[in-house]
């Protein structure tokens, strides 16, 4: 289904029949990617004594419970309530779900001992360019991201200076394809967090951070239309699957 859409007073056609989905599916087992010290997620049917909840064995219908936790096994979104005292809802927080994206590719820096993103290198990604949300593939970019065990690795991270850059941008929802934008262990510092969401000054309510998705390589870096697609959980975090449509 082809549309037409306006931006920056330029007129673009998006293909909504081929979205790029980048979001990393929850399956059960040791397939699925896990971070944050946890074990991985479960999806096995009820049972009650010897009645199991599954047409294979039996029942009518399958029947299954599904437990998990959206900041540690697979693609999520989050809000402000990520990080404050007072509870606050992703569901409330994000009420548009359609955004001009652009994607970008880094390659991580050494820094102490360390590898990170810095202020330097997205401002140069970005240049000129000031979308409301902001898509970052990380390099290398192996199919692996899918199933990784990310607790203790250390992975690379963005520097608090880079993520201010992109709030004085005015972007407001940051994609990426690491379990955190802040360092693995930083003693509940979350620099990066806090300065995306403005912690210390004016709280960017309406503002989102997606992290574990995965970017495809056949995807350009460029513009897009994004799609931010959430369940709808009254919580600080929520699985999420955000699609791309290219637009040309």
């Amino acid at each position: 289904m082809l549309a037409k859409i306006e931006i920056d007073k330029k007129e673009y056609t998006v293909d909504f029949s081929k979205p790029i989905d980048l979001s990393i599916p929850l399956v059960n087992g040791e397939a699925n990617p896990v971070a944050w010290y946890l074990n991985a997620p479960k999806i096995e049917p009820v049972k009650e004594g010897k009645w199991v909840a599954a047409v294979a064995q039996g029942a009518v219908v399958n029947f299954n419970t599904i437990s998990f936790n959206p900041h540690a096994h697979g693609t999520h979104t989050e809000c402000v309530g990520h990080i404050t005292e007072k509870v606050h809802s992703i569901n409330q927080s994000l009420q548009r779900f359609m955004f001009v994206a652009e994607v970008i590719t880094l390659v991580p820096e050494a820094f102490n001992e360390d590898y990170v993103f810095t202020k330097k290198q997205v401002q140069k990604a970005l240049g000129t360019n000031r979308p409301e949300a902001l898509v970052i593939r990380t390099l290398p970019n192996t199919s692996s991201k899918k199933s990784r065990k990310w607790s203790n690795t250390n992975w690379p991270y963005l520097l608090d200076e880079a993520v201010g850059f992109f709030r004085e941008c005015g972007i407001k929802h940051l994609l990426l394809d690491l379990p955190s934008v802040d360092r693995e262990k930083d003693e509940g510092v979350l620099a990066s967090h806090k300065a995306f969401w403005d912690l210390d000054g004016k709280i960017r309510m309406d503002a989102t951070i997606t992290e574990m998705i995965f970017v495809p390589h056949t995807v350009t870096d460029g513009r897009y239309l994004l799609n931010l697609q959430i369940a709808s959980f009254e919580n600080d975090a929520t699985p999420s699957k955000p699609v791309l449509y290219a637009l040309s």
